[in-house]
């Protein structure tokens, strides 16, 4: 093949590739990546690493999720063994970050040189696809109790290897993806009620036996940071500043003092929310969040109009996954929440949760393309 004939077929290639993509997706994704460029950039200015490397990862997210939307996702669908290898790999990397050393408090990646990678988040993609493929396979006997058990387990095994890194964060997250999709399929309220129970009694093992000193002291701070406002309140005092400096219409891009005089904690991640309140205010933060509701709407409208069940249920998913990033990490740099960790979704700087979102919305893509 010549020159000339292997640039027709990339042509081609990226032509398909962009034709069939559902195109207000793809605005709200650009839209995102240029809010979190803007933010970072406001932070760190235009030399900053993060910023760079944000820019860099937002434009292979999107490539990643034209290049998956091309793949057939009936694949998944159709074929059981390919899911159970996908979870169980996700599940063994997950595993082996218990190996690895801390990073901030926590055993949560895989490094390799300079290489950084935290496996929970392409763990939470494969419990939504496991999920998915359960539940549309036994939705006319999902009313059995059985079943909601077999799909705890499926849940509650990666969430109890999240905590022991521990990451609280990532291991509710894991666990509100299978309720809510556990919801969306259909249960008796009997068995909501018993699992609310079950929940709460969970809460308090997880209080005597499972947080860390650090994670118990982050609920103390919630509940009175004042208590202690140079040690685990600081973090959301620092927060409430920023956001509260912010009023309406912000301090302006590159002048969050909070922020860029490093009063702020992690502004470029865990407080990235803060960091943008108090450079555009509450009209920035609140169209910041607008976009992600839009994203999460047009994932689930996606899924409603497809014609199977495997379909439907990836998209909730999905949709739960973004949603929950968001309220969680908005409420906690309100002060509304404990703090987690956990990254809001496109805003916060961070490869591993970026990819495996767009890896998601490329599967969701393939949905729009395939019905």
């Amino acid at each position: 093949m010549d020159l000339r004939s292997a640039s027709k077929a990339i042509r081609r290639t990226v032509a398909e590739a962009l034709s069939g993509l559902d195109l207000p997706l793809v605005a709200g994704v650009l839209a995102m990546g240029v809010i979190a460029a803007l933010n970072l950039y406001g932070i760190g200015g235009a030399d900053h690493t993060l910023f760079r490397r944000q820019i860099i990862l937002v434009a292979v997210g999107i490539g990643l999720m034209a290049l998956m939307s091309l793949v057939n996702y009936r694949y998944l669908k159709n074929h059981t063994l390919p899911v159970l290898v996908f979870y169980g790999g996700a599940l063994t990397l997950l595993a082996s970050t218990l190996l690895f050393s801390e990073i901030r408090n926590i055993r949560a990646w895989i490094q390799i040189g300079g290489f950084q990678f935290e496996p929970s988040e392409l763990m939470k993609l494969a419990v939504v696809i496991l999920m998915a493929k359960y539940f549309s396979q036994r939705h006319v006997h999902i009313r059995q109790f059985r079943h909601i058990v077999v799909s705890g387990l499926y849940a509650a095994i990666p969430a109890v290897v999240v905590l022991r890194q521990p990451d609280l964060g990532s291991a509710a997250i894991i666990m509100i993806v299978w309720l809510v999709m556990l919801l969306s399929v259909g249960m008796r309220m009997r068995h909501l009620f018993l699992l609310v129970a079950v929940g709460m009694v969970g809460a308090y093992m997880a209080w005597i036996w499972a947080l860390a000193p650090y994670q118990r002291d982050r609920i103390s701070a919630f509940i009175d940071p004042y208590a202690d406002p140079t040690g685990y309140g600081y973090h959301i005092i620092q927060s409430k500043v920023a956001i509260g400096s912010g009023g309406f219409w912000g301090s302006g891009l590159g002048k969050g003092s909070q922020a860029t005089l490093g009063f702020l904690p992690e502004p470029y991640n865990d407080f990235a929310f803060a960091a943008l309140t108090e450079q555009f205010g509450a009209i920035g933060a609140l169209g910041a969040l607008s976009v992600l509701v839009f994203i999460v709407w047009r994932v689930l409208r996606i899924g409603r109009h497809a014609n199977n069940n495997f379909a439907r249920l990836f998209c909730v998913g999905v949709g739960t996954v973004i949603f929950a990033h968001m309220f969680i990490s908005a409420s906690v740099n309100m002060g509304l929440l404990p703090i987690t960790g956990i990254p809001m979704t496109m805003l916060s700087y961070g490869g591993s949760h970026l990819l495996s979102i767009m890896v998601a919305l490329g599967f969701v893509q393939s949905i729009k393309r395939y019905g």
